[in-house]
Formats: C-alpha cells, structure tokens, sequence
C-alpha cells in the first residue's frame, strides 16, 4: 500500500499525498512518545509494519526477544508539522516479530483491551484530561543548590509572583502567543479542538491548554501529541517545556515557600450507554450524579492508594503532592470541592452531556494509556462490587484536625512512589481486564529503578524526569 493508498483512506488526506518521509510514534511503559523515521517510498511498511528493537525500548522486550514490529493505525494518519520537509504522521501498535500478535506491554494496546471490556458490557467512555506544565526559558545544571530555573515570569521582566499565576494578564503572560501557536498546530495539524488555554497558578511560566474530551485510546493519543507539540513549539522559541509534576521545589522541604504549585493532569470520566450518560440522575439534588456514577466514585476510592502508582509514578509526583498547593492527598469525594481526590463538577445545571468525574490525583508524568485505562478499570470495579464512596465532603478537608478526618473516614493517599508500588502490589486485581500477563512486574521493575536511582536528589530527579 502506498503512502497516497493510505491517506486516501485516512479520515483526511490534507493534501500530504507527496509527504516525503514518515513520522512513526509509538509510546514505551513510562509513557516516551518515541520517534521512527522512513522514507515515504517505504509506503508498504504501512500495512505491514516496520522493525524496531524492542530491547532497546523501555520495559518492551529482553534481547533475546527484541524483533517487534511497529503496525501504524491509519486512523491517526496526519502531516507533521516540521518545516522545510513535507512528513507525514502516525501513531501505530506494537507487535511481536514473526505473527505472534500484539505485545502485552504496549500501553496501547491497554487502553484498547479497556475500551473492548466496556464495549462487551455495551458501554464507552469519554475521557477529558487537563494537562498542566511549565515552559521555562532555561534550566541550568551544575549548581551547588541543584539545577537553576530561569524564568523572566520567575525573576525577570514579567515577575509573577509565587503562586499568583491563575489567568495572568497579558502585559505579565509571556506565553500567549505560544499557546496560541500550539492551539492552532493542534487544530490544523491534528484535528485536535482546543477549548480553553490559560496561564495557570504558578510562576515560572505554568500553562495548562485542555482540549476536548474523546474515547479512551484516542484521549491518550492526543495527550501525548499535545505534550510533544508543546515541547517543539518551546525548542522553536528557545524556551524548555518541563512535564514534571513539581520542578519548582525545595529539595528539603517540598512544602516550604521556596516551592510553588505543581502540575497536574486532571482527568474526567464519563461513561455512555448509547446516548445516554449514565452518570447524570436529574433526580439527584447534590450533584445530579447517579447512583452509578457513585459506584464508579467509590471504585476510585477504594483502589486510589494502588492507583496512584499509574497515574502519579514518579518519585517527583510526591513532591507536587503536599498540604499547600491544591493538590491532593486525601481519598475522599465531594462536588465542587478542590481539596477532595474525587470531584464532580456542578458549574451548571440539567446539561447530560457535561455530567462526569473528575479524578485530580494523576500528574503529566503519567503514561496516559495505563493511567486512563487504570481509572477507569477501578470504577467499573466499584460498578460491579456496588462500592460506595461514602458521603461527601463539603469543607476543606486540608484544614480538618486528624481525629475528624479519621472518624469520617478518610485516608491519606501514598507519600512516596515506593508506598503507592506497595499499595499496587498487594491492590491489583481489579486491573486484570486490561493489564495482561507480566506488564504489572515490568511497570514496578522500571519504578523501582527510579526510586534506586533518584530516591530524594533534586539534581537526580531532572535527570531521570527531565523528558517525561
């Protein structure tokens, strides 16, 4: 098949018939958006895939049995936006060599076994993430103290002050017209929508750019091609996007005033029978939040302290999460309510479409193919088991004294990578439709090098976490 064969079939050709070279992506266990390159008159790989070494991608295969093939899905077909060359894009599979089928490992194929679960029950899903990062214009290595952030939002010409960056006015904003920029690259290049692109509470140059919700796959597909649309965007103006979740912190004291907030990745959920969300109960005076939905809640819950091991995995995402900075570190839900790890939104009133959960626990870190997949495997166990989550919590619960917190029942969630891989040890069952045969193993291996490798060094974590 060649090249102009399948952009004919794609779901637009956007006049890349004559693409010179092929931008292949594909995403390793801790969530790398890697690259692989061919040339445009190599058109057949296309349909039957091309070689990669799978001993040479992070948690993929052994060397002994390293032949895998990249199998591109069509479906994501689009140019790329590089200049000076004319390239196609697209994000394929991963399978084992000589026919054996798809690679257990592949975090795609996760969140695809995922989305085939729900579709057997007659379900699907809409997932809308909120990602949060930093755009820096340097980070220096070297230092005495640890690497040196440079920021003209920090200590510069458009100073913003600690924690004063939400919805920054222009003349302080250095990053409008990046924003802009990525929002029209994701349109026109990706199809992606944008729908809000704001400075977000930090100094230092935090941005969050959310875009609309789609399915399971595809919602993890566009995280990590909007992640590496901002990085290039930031390369092309000099400047260095950073997806930690807390690289603006004390090294001894991540809750001091030498920190600033963190990044997060919110993520909300809703699932669909058909047409119908069943999440939203018109009948329900609190939230209009069916009892389904509450189920689903109290999956969450009840697995939050394993499932932080997905969704925050690294040692840097316990930095971002202390009292202090809006993010969470309670396993309790509410609506409306910042301080609860589980939130459903109450902006308005009667609107179906709109009902859904929001889970704040997650961080840009995460892989979103195994964190999405995770989420939502620990609601529809809550579903089946008919967990509740207890009732709401309607005050701050970061000022409650620990004796009230505890009489409501309300635990910590993990204060360190190794306490959450603990937690997923012992807390994995509900995981089974989705993470096959040794993935698991392999997950907690490569964290545990981490934790070996960067335990509580700053200059250690921007090494390991500099590209995540």
């Amino acid at each position: 098949m060649t090249l102009k064969d399948s952009l004919e079939h794609s779901a637009d050709r956007m006049g890349f018939e004559d693409a010179e070279f092929i931008l292949i992506r594909y995403t390793d266990v801790p969530g790398r958006f890697l690259a692989k390159y061919i040339a445009s008159d190599s058109g057949e790989y296309l349909r039957s895939g091309v070689a990669v070494d799978g001993s040479s991608v992070r948690g993929f295969a052994k060397i002994d049995e390293s032949d895998l093939l990249l199998v591109p899905d069509k479906s994501t077909l689009r140019p790329a936006p590089i200049s000076n060359y004319k390239v196609a894009t697209v994000i394929a599979d991963v399978h084992e060599g000589f026919g054996r089928g798809r690679l257990i490992r592949d975090p795609r194929h996760v969140s695809q076994l995922i989305e085939e679960h729900l579709a057997r029950e007659g379900l699907s899903c809409q997932i809308g993430p909120e990602v949060e990062c930093f755009v820096f214009d340097d980070i220096v290595f070297g230092g005495k103290s640890g690497p040196e952030i440079l920021s003209a939002e920090r200590a510069g010409k458009y100073h913003i002050r600690r924690k004063g960056g939400y919805d920054a006015p222009p003349f302080q904003d250095s990053l409008v017209e990046l924003r802009f920029e990525v929002a029209e690259i994701l349109k026109k290049n990706y199809l992606i929508k944008v729908t809000n692109l704001n400075h977000e509470v930090a100094s230092s140059g935090q941005i969050e750019i959310n875009f609309m919700h789609s399915t399971l796959t595809k919602a993890a597909d566009n995280v990590q091609v909007y992640k590496d649309t901002v990085r290039n965007v930031a390369k092309k103006h000099g400047k260095i996007a950073n997806f930690m979740p807390k690289p603006v912190f004390d090294e001894s004291d991540p809750s001091s005033s030498e920190s600033d907030n963190g990044s997060g990745m919110h993520v909300s959920t809703s699932l669909w029978d058909g047409a119908s969300n069943i999440f939203y109960d018109a009948s329900d005076g609190y939230a209009e939040l069916s009892q389904t939905g509450r189920y689903f809640i109290g999956g969450i819950l009840d697995h939050a302290r394993s499932l932080a091991a997905l969704v925050a995995p690294t040692v840097n995402s316990y930095h971002r999460m202390v009292p202090g900075f809006e993010a969470p570190i309670y396993a309790a839900w509410s609506r409306g309510n910042r301080s609860a790890v589980a939130r459903v939104p109450v902006n308005d009133r009667n609107n179906v479409k709109s009902k859904r959960i929001e889970f704040r626990a997650p961080d840009p870190s995460a892989n979103p193919y195994l964190a999405f997949s995770a989420i939502v495997a620990a609601g529809l166990d809550g579903m089946r088991k008919k967990i509740e989550p207890g009732d709401p919590v309607n005050e701050d619960i970061y000022k409650m004294p620990d004796h009230v917190r505890s009489s409501l029942g309300i635990r910590s969630l993990p204060g360190s990578l190794q306490e959450s891989l603990e937690a997923l040890k012992s807390d994995h069952d509900y995981l089974k439709p989705c993470f096959q045969g040794d993935l698991l193993e392999t997950y907690v291996a490569l964290k545990q090098e981490e934790i070996a490798y960067a335990g509580r060094s700053k200059e250690r974590q921007f090494m390991l976490y500099y590209d995540v």
